[in-house]
């Protein structure tokens, strides 16, 4: 259903007899980030050879310079990165099944595809791309990274805008309005850029916060936040915690910073483990703060996250579904997922190692079955479209996780198809075993004729150009939606296959 102002109003007296505040008191009605799902997108990572300007190992390792290791590393989640056309070696040991450690690159198209299909597929509505100072050795590569994000949402319906991050970004004041100005404002042309009442959004996140390398004065703050809403923005601040009595992660005097703000998306990696702490944050922080944004005429927009997985507070699932559950009875007017891609820190909700056969031997690294529980490499995407779809309505409120960490796996097989995207004719389930061009046939697969493919979890197939194994070859261990985006392409280049 299409939410508009009249059926807000209905939904909002239908849901507060269900016992929750849908979007109460709001102070916008619904756009790109009122009612809707946000996720935070880090776009950070790169590899030697991927073509980025920055040539290196962006943000997977400690030095730049070398390949991620044991030794040198900055991640503590490692991605699932079977649905991606191009990875890069690592000097990690392999990993438990025995491949080749091998990471992704944001700098590549088909990377920001996969990731957009996946937020298209699971409910996420908007991405916030992460910005931080662009002025130094890091800038061309974020260049790329905005217009790489802009096709990718373009392409896959869903919305994006710039999400500054202002830390230890010493001349912000200056170089984030010029950075804007000559750059970033372009994107607020593009028909999949985030707009809410009208006007294209912009965030910028670290104001106020009481940390050395975000130590702006108040009137400072204030001055940027004011510019953008003179440009006709949208302003979202990411903010500390405590903004509203200013104490603990924020810093004290900055009240009229945070009121001055359109939406207010107060920062929460760090602040909770496990659900009491969640509760904790329901009953004496996340109520109040709504009360004080619906005074000001100000969305709130808090942040759900995933938990640190590496530190065990995952719960499989269930501190984030109480995030969803207790701030969707606030009646909060968005939510932020901190974050999408966050390998580094351990919140991500991107695809993950399911367990240790997918992970490097000897690494330390967790992987999503770490509390005994088996959970799918997607479980947390299915985990937050499930919670958007009870935020916006669209599922009743409860506290009970519905979302199954491991689904039910159909019957065992390969299906090719048709079209791309796993459209038009489906062929027949293909059990382990080699196809000859005949055997294929039997079975519904034309000669020449598959553009896709859905690959059981763990299983291998080998896709031959010519018949009885030989010719062009590819190798896919995982869901492919798109043979064209193969290197080089597959569509329509089956004959015969071995599938282990």
């Amino acid at each position: 259903m299409k939410l508009t102002r009249r059926t807000l109003l209905a939904t909002t007296a239908a849901a507060a007899l269900a016992g929750r505040s849908q979007f109460a008191s709001a102070a916008s009605p619904p756009g790109d980030v009122v009612g809707k799902v946000t996720v935070g997108y880090q776009g950070w990572f790169a590899c030697a050879g991927d073509g980025a300007p920055i040539n290196g190992w962006w943000h997977w390792s400690q030095n730049w310079g070398q390949p991620p290791s044991p030794t040198n590393t900055a991640i503590v989640s490692w991605p699932d990165v079977r649905d991606f056309t191009s990875t890069y070696q690592t000097a990690y040991a392999n990993l438990g099944n025995g491949q080749a450690a091998r990471l992704f690159s944001s700098y590549d198209q088909q990377t920001v595809n996969t990731h957009f299909q996946w937020m298209q597929q699971n409910g996420c509505d908007t991405a916030a791309l992460q910005r931080f100072n662009p002025t130094g050795g890091e800038g061309p590569t974020r260049d790329a990274m905005a217009a790489k994000v802009r096709q990718a949402a373009e392409q896959y319906g869903r919305k994006f805008y710039i999400m500054y991050d202002a830390t230890a970004w010493t001349s912000m004041q200056s170089e984030m309005k010029a950075d804007w100005t000559s750059k970033m404002s372009a994107y607020t042309t593009s028909p999949a850029y985030a707009r809410q009442n009208g006007k294209p959004v912009v965030c910028i996140w670290g104001f106020g916060f009481n940390e050395p390398n975000k130590a702006w004065p108040a009137d400072v703050c204030l001055d940027v936040v004011n510019w953008f809403k003179g440009q006709g923005c949208y302003v979202i601040g990411g903010v500390p915690t405590h903004w509203r009595p200013g104490n603990e992660d924020s810093r004290p005097g900055y009240l009229d910073v945070y009121h001055a703000f359109n939406m207010l998306s107060p920062w929460m990696v760090g602040r909770i483990s496990d659900i009491a702490g969640a509760d904790h944050y329901y009953n004496n922080v996340n109520q109040q703060d709504q009360a004080d944004c619906n005074a000001h005429g100000i969305d709130y927009q808090p942040c759900v996250i995933p938990g640190d997985l590496q530190s065990g507070h995952r719960r499989h699932g269930d501190l984030m579904w109480r995030q969803f559950y207790n701030l969707t009875r606030v009646g909060v007017q968005g939510l932020y997922i901190s974050m999408f891609d966050e390998f580094n820190e351990g919140n991500q909700i991107a695809k993950t190692a399911e367990t240790s056969a997918w992970i490097p031997a000897s690494s330390g690294i967790r992987a999503l079955d770490e509390d005994g529980t088996a959970c799918s490499s997607d479980y947390y995407l299915r985990l937050t479209n499930d919670g958007g779809r009870m935020f916006k309505g669209q599922a009743p409120l409860t506290p009970t996780r519905p979302t199954v960490p491991m689904p039910v796996q159909g019957p065992a097989g390969v299906i090719f198809y048709e079209h791309v995207d796993y459209d038009g004719v489906a062929g027949a389930t293909l059990p382990k075993g080699s196809y000859t061009r005949a055997q294929l046939q039997a079975a519904g697969v034309q000669d020449n004729w598959a553009s896709s493919v859905k690959i059981p979890s763990g299983w291998t197939v080998t896709i031959y150009a010519e018949d009885n194994f030989s010719g062009q070859s590819w190798v896919r261990t995982a869901d492919t939606p798109n043979f064209v985006a193969l290197s080089p392409h597959a569509n329509d280049h089956l004959t015969s296959c071995r599938i282990s």
